[in-house]
């Protein structure tokens, strides 16, 4: 069984592993900006998705391994909101820049859009609310790059889907957190997997028999916002409830 300092010794170095994990996806983040810059975009797309993975299992594991308990002189969730600007944000960012999705004019003003606008959609102070939703669009844009990289549409299309986004971050809709909302969260992960799966495997077909699966993949998308309305609206109707309750 071991000591217990020799206890204390293994949960404190799995606790900074876990925060190592974390921060790994700089790392990540920083070969994908280097792919983009070398035009080697599915490369670049291949170490969003790793980024983004790490962000799926990281809060799972550091709430396995009791981070805040053994290491409560750091703070994981600053740590956390770093990483997610960074490589949710920042990163598509760049690869928005550098890969043919709009026309060269107006590649720096939809990034230098991407970016305040998450700015300010980090910084809310109800951004992550208490019962583990995000308010307003959740910065998703290595989701929304990959969609338009493989897809192809005309840059039109393009340049108003990521004007919608942007102004989605500022209407205060709930948007599910796939994996902290406790309603059907087994449902929403087994569903967001499958999702990322298809997409992952329409990435590596790309450019051809890509698009056949992709088209499928936005069932996921559907789901995802279709869920995401009943949450505001639920949410809306318990709080007028509660209020009337209170007289």
């Amino acid at each position: 069984m071991g000591s217990e300092p020799d206890r204390a010794a293994v949960a404190i170095t799995s606790a900074w592993l876990v925060h190592l994990l974390t921060a790994s996806g700089a790392v990540f983040g920083l070969l994908a900006m280097s792919a983009s810059a070398n035009e080697r975009y599915i490369v670049a797309l291949l170490w969003m998705t790793v980024t983004t993975a790490i962000d799926g299992v990281d809060g799972a594991l550091a709430r396995k391994f009791r981070v805040k308990h053994y290491l409560p002189q750091f703070d994981g969730a600053l740590l956390d909101n770093i990483m997610d600007y960074f490589t949710y944000v920042l990163v598509p960012a760049y690869f928005l820049l550098h890969v043919h999705i709009l026309p060269q004019l107006w590649r720096l003003p939809m990034a230098f859009l991407i970016l305040l606008a998450s700015a300010y959609q980090f910084c809310r102070t109800d951004a992550k609310t208490a019962d583990h939703t995000f308010t307003g669009f959740p910065s998703y844009w290595n989701v929304v790059v990959f969609y338009l990289f493989l897809l192809g549409w005309p840059w039109q299309v393009n340049a108003a889907l990521l004007l919608l986004c942007a102004l989605l971050v500022f209407i205060p809709v709930r948007y599910l957190y796939p994996s902290r909302t406790p309603i059907l969260r087994p449902v929403n992960v087994t569903l967001g997997i499958l999702w990322a799966l298809m997409l992952l495997v329409a990435l590596t077909r790309y450019p051809d028999n890509h698009e056949a699966l992709v088209l499928v993949s936005f069932f996921y998308v559907v789901y995802y916002l279709a869920f995401s309305i009943w949450l505001t609206l639920w949410r809306k109707r318990a709080e007028k409830a509660a209020r009337l309750a209170q007289g």
